[in-house]
Parts: C-alpha cells; structure tokens; sequence
C-alpha cells in the first residue's frame, strides 16, 4: 500500500528522509536503505504500510522482557525491512529484502491480536521503527482497546518521531549493539549516540530493557563490557540488561560466543547492576531467574522462555518487603 510517509525534505527531485539518522537521500522511484519508503512522483511513500511478513504469539520472555507481565503470552507482528546493516543479522531474510506479504488493517490486526487472546502486541522481528506510520496507526487503535504496544528496536530513530511515537509504547527492548561508534559506523553502517539517547529518552516514557549480543572478537572484550554496563548503570542499577548468545548468520561465520564469555559479562555488568541475564544459551539459574537485590529471595523462576512469578507479593518482595522492580 501507497501510504504518505511523514518526516522528509524535498530536495530537487529527490528525497530525504529524516525518520532516522541514516537521512537517505532518495532518487526518483528508489527506496532507502531500510526499503520501506520509496519516492514517488517527488513524494516520500511508506511502500511498507501494513504490509505483514511474520506474525506469531510467543512468550513475553522471547523478546526478551523478564521484567515486564512475566509468564504472558505476547502477538508478534513485522514487515520486512530494517535501517541497519547487521553481517550477522538473524532474520536476514526479511530484514534485508523486500519480502512479499499480506495488507493488513490496523483494525485487523487488533482483532487478530483478540483472536489470539493476547493483551500485547510486540513489534518485531525486523526494525519496528522504519513501521512509522503504521505503528502510530496501530499503536492508536491497540491502545484504545486495552492491548499493550511493545516495540523490540534498534533504537535508531530521530528524535521528532520518537517523541510523537512513545506516548502509545508501553515497553521496549532496545538493541545496545556496543558501546563503540566505530562498530555502529564501520560494522553495522549506523550511529551509536541515535541509539543511546534513544535509550536514555524512551526510559522517561515506558519499561526498557536492553539486550547486548556478544559477537567474539568485536564486542566482548572486559573493556568494552565494562564500558557498556557503565552507560547501563548511569540509567539506574534496577535497569535490566540481557547479553545474549551469537551464532553465525547471514554474512558473519565466526564461531558461536562461548559460554564463558557470557558468565564473565554477566559478572562484570552485576557489579553495578542488579539485573543481568543470559539469552539464546542454556545456561545455570543464577543467569536466567530474577532474585531480589536486598535479601536474595527468588522473585521470578524460568525455563526456556517461560517465566512465572514466585516470590511476589503485592508489587513486593515476599520475604523482605522490598519493591520489586517489575510491571506486573
């Protein structure tokens, strides 16, 4: 669908586009390089409007939120498309085409959302952000039934959009790829301070939690890991960081991220941090369950991706009385 796209210039017969730090600079008939707005007749297009490559219910805990309604089950929903240009991207196959799908009405998709039974609806999968249009569209139409919006992001977008965009978010899990320009500019083609204001403004509006894939020999250094839990910590020590588990994808074929490189980032980030877990490896419950900082007490229990609430009360802690740091 042909849908008008917001936040452009016109310059001559191109087009900038200003939704993300990327400002592609479109020709006639191209798109830019997250493939979801194209410039016709001197108009920036949301060519991805509506248009659904994937659609799923998961538990909440696959996004990965374990702070936020534990236990639930989440609709998930993506186009195809994305703004980065991750070698070792995991959904490659529609992240980085134009991959065909069905039109699909904010409407409809509310009443698929219902159908399921579901009071979340995440969008995931490829980069929710580039969605723009659509995701005020449908994020307007879930809130007003009662349905939270969860967004799982890369976090790069401008700031005009993201303010006008995050009244409708209830949580996020934001992509904190390192903590290195040089890695957003020269590995993955993006810009590091987009996504961490990004971070630091969305954590105003809704629940955050952030997730750092561990890829060896580019990201996982203790200094790097030390580095990125410092900007983590100077949000708050309750914010929630996941390291998760590299495998080789896409165009990237180093070997999978050792486990024990996973335990040591976890130890480093629990320095400052009272919530770090452990994604996309089986690792000891000390790395995936929730414990209370102040006396120990087992809050939240999990396995696999299924999460179950044991040791609150009340929005407490059951033992000590202490707040749990939840949305329940």
């Amino acid at each position: 669908m042909n849908f008008p796209a917001r936040y452009y210039q016109v310059e001559g017969d191109r087009v900038r586009c200003v939704l993300c730090p990327n400002r592609c600079l479109i020709a006639p008939g191209k798109q830019g390089r997250c493939l979801g707005r194209k410039n016709i007749d001197g108009r920036l297009v949301a060519v991805n409007y509506g248009e659904v490559v994937s659609m799923a219910v998961d538990p909440i805990e696959k996004k990965p939120l374990y702070h936020f309604y534990p236990g639930a089950d989440i609709f998930s929903v993506a186009t195809y498309g994305c703004n980065l240009l991750c070698p070792f991207c995991q959904n490659w196959e529609i992240s980085q085409e134009v991959v065909s799908g069905r039109f699909v009405s904010p409407e409809e998709l509310l009443r698929l959302v219902q159908k399921s039974g579901s009071r979340f609806i995440a969008y995931t999968y490829t980069e929710p952000l580039i969605w723009f249009e659509y995701l005020l569209d449908a994020g307007r139409v879930m809130r007003g039934a009662g349905i939270k919006n969860v967004l799982v992001s890369n976090g790069m977008i401008n700031p005009e959009p993201l303010q006008e965009l995050l009244p409708l978010i209830d949580a996020m899990n934001i992509d904190l790829k390192s903590i290195r320009e040089d890695f957003y500019r020269n590995y993955i083609k993006g810009d590091l301070n987009t996504v961490l204001e990004t971070i630091r403004v969305a954590r105003q509006f809704c629940h955050i939690e952030l997730t750092n894939l561990l890829i060896p020999g580019m990201n996982d250094s203790d200094e790097e890991i030390a580095a990125l839990t410092d900007f983590v910590a100077g949000l708050g020590r309750d914010t929630v960081l996941h390291f998760s588990r590299y495998f080789p994808r896409y165009q990237e074929e180093r070997a999978a991220t050792p486990i024990r490189t996973l335990t040591r980032a976890a130890e480093i980030a629990r320095r400052k941090l009272d919530y770090v877990y452990l994604g996309n490896a089986f690792v000891e419950e000390r790395y995936r369950d929730t414990f209370c900082p102040g006396c120990g007490n087992l809050l939240v229990e999990r396995s696999g991706y299924q999460g179950q609430v044991v040791g609150i009360k009340d929005g407490n802690c059951q033992r000590c009385g202490q707040k749990a740091d939840f949305v329940l």
